[in-house]
């Protein structure tokens, strides 16, 4: 069944995966770009049925603008994916952090009082599987996907109760324009040049492509496939790299979770 999307970030990476495929395959699509001719040839194919504006995420008042008359001159969306996203492998702080985590916030505020009002659908918040667990160079991309999965985990059970589901996705290393269109790389620095953060460089210089086994396309169809799955899963991990660093991350994680279960039980009030 035909579904009305909106998708932010829709010129690049998954954005643009998922507006072009659910156009091919017959679905209305709303889709925020940050330059007016980013999808121009996409548009032209494809006519009334994508919806074009111009958004920066780390606007906040735009964000509400640009959804409120989405869903006004729409009437209904089905599913918000909240794809927009910036990387800079190395630490600067402030833009990953508005565009990542305050953006995608800013996004679900939005959203949900017209989710709410329609009577329910669906939030697919792009995180990536360094939600689950950082690298070296990527510690501040980590945290703004870290913190936009914590910020759905206190959410989705809020707005349960009105029809909204919600799904994070943990995509690992795909072979989109991500890397050339909305990632920059920081500094290197000598003094890091014999730690984890130079070996994890070198490697990654190394490898090439096999760094990004994911392919774009696959991705956005098992993200498609995923909003007609009820219950919504909370998480979609995809990748063969993203599901070998999350089972890692999360079997490390209980066993030392379980190591210190007496000392956490020892630190109760006394009876």
């Amino acid at each position: 069944m035909s579904k009305t999307w909106f998708i932010t970030g829709g010129s690049s990476g998954f954005g643009r995966e998922l507006a072009e495929l659910l156009l091919q395959r017959g679905h209305r699509v709303a889709a925020t770009v940050r330059k007016p001719d980013a999808l121009q040839g996409v548009a032209t194919k494809y006519g009334e049925r994508l919806w074009l504006a111009i958004l920066d995420v780390t606007d906040a008042a735009a964000v509400r603008e640009v959804i409120n008359r989405a869903f006004s001159e729409l009437q209904r969306i089905d599913v918000v994916v909240s794809n927009a996203g910036y990387a800079l492998f190395g630490a600067q702080i402030e833009r990953q952090l508005n565009t990542n985590l305050l953006g995608s916030i800013q996004v679900a505020r939005a959203a949900i009082p017209n989710l709410r009002q329609q009577g329910g659908g669906r939030i697919i918040q792009i995180s990536s599987s360094v939600g689950q667990a950082a690298y070296p160079t990527m510690g501040v991309y980590a945290a703004t996907k870290w913190g936009i999965e914590g910020f759905f985990e206190g959410t989705i059970p809020e707005i349960a109760p009105f029809g909204i589901e919600v799904t994070l996705v943990e995509p690992g290393a795909s072979r989109t324009n991500f890397a050339s269109s909305s990632a920059d790389a920081g500094k290197v620095l000598d003094v890091y040049e014999k730690t984890p953060a130079g070996d994890f460089r070198r490697r990654a210089a190394a490898a090439g492509l096999a760094m990004f086994p994911g392919d774009p396309r696959k991705v956005a169809s098992a993200i498609i496939a995923s909003a007609d799955q009820h219950p919504a899963p909370k998480r979609l991990t995809l990748g063969s790299d993203a599901y070998a660093l999350v089972h890692k991350a999360l079997t490390e994680r209980l066993a030392a979770l379980e190591a210190q279960k007496e000392l956490a039980h020892s630190t109760d009030v006394d009876a």
